[in-house]
């Protein structure tokens, strides 16, 4: 009986990719994060400090996660399965994803390790929005489930992995990407609006929680947040840069 032949892939999966785009806006925006970290430390040991010099302070920074969000969006409309293997952060990194970005619930932990001077009815009611958090953070991840589950897949980190680097490279040539039992764009679709719901729940809980609190609890805050996110980045860099300088040694024969 003659082979099936595979279906092609939908004009939208020929690559018109810059494939180092999102690593490039990336670069910018961590730096532009650190100085925005010098900023928040700077205001919080100004204890004269106006409240609406604070307030600006926060909404340029939450600004600056909005723009990372939409590029983010755009890539992933681009590539959706590179972002959830993306080669633009380093392993360790990749080890604090969720849905291809962290945890919603990494905010409640930040706020409590960074604000000791919440009151009574801030603690009641970050706990409650910590409840549905998790809640919508279950939803999603059993609806990833079902998409995992619809398919006769490898699993999904390595699918995105294999399917995401494809359309990397495929720049500017129409070529035939392996299909996932013969229909690769209803994949697509579904993960795409998985990390948009994902996103949408990672930016409405910082901003939700950034709105609980007083504007100098505000900047501690976002000071966490920074700094985890920049201390990850750099020990993960440099964990990398370590790993292929022993593999570049073993390979010139030290």
């Amino acid at each position: 009986m003659e082979r099936e032949s595979k279906m092609p892939v939908e004009s939208s999966y020929r690559s018109k990719y810059d494939d180092n785009s999102f690593n490039v806006f990336l670069e910018g925006w961590l730096t532009r994060q650190e100085q925005y970290l010098n900023e928040l430390i700077v205001a919080q040991q100004d204890n004269f400090g106006e409240e609406s010099v604070m307030r600006d302070l926060i909404s340029r920074v939450l600004a600056h996660y909005q723009e990372y969000y939409e590029e983010k969006s755009r890539m992933t409309q681009r590539n959706v399965f590179l972002v959830f293997s993306p080669p633009w952060f380093s392993p360790l990194e990749r080890s604090f994803l969720w849905i291809a970005g962290f945890s919603p619930g990494l905010a409640f932990t930040l706020v409590t390790d960074s604000v000791i001077d919440l009151s009574e009815n801030q603690v009641e009611r970050i706990n409650w929005l910590k409840h549905e958090t998790e809640a919508q953070a279950k939803l999603l991840m059993e609806e990833l489930a079902e998409i995992q589950e619809s398919v006769a897949t490898p699993p999904l980190q390595e699918l995105a992995r294999r399917i995401g680097m494809q359309l990397l490279y495929a720049d500017n040539v129409n070529v035939e990407i392996e299909d996932v039992d013969g229909n690769l764009e209803p994949l697509k679709s579904a993960l795409e609006n998985v990390v948009t719901d994902a996103d949408r729940l990672r930016t409405r809980t910082a901003e939700t929680v950034v709105g609980l609190l007083s504007p100098l609890q505000s900047l501690r805050f976002l000071s966490a947040a920074a700094q985890l996110q920049l201390r990850v980045r750099m020990m993960g860099m440099q964990r990398a840069a370590e790993r292929q300088q022993n593999i570049d040694d073993a390979s010139n024969g030290w």
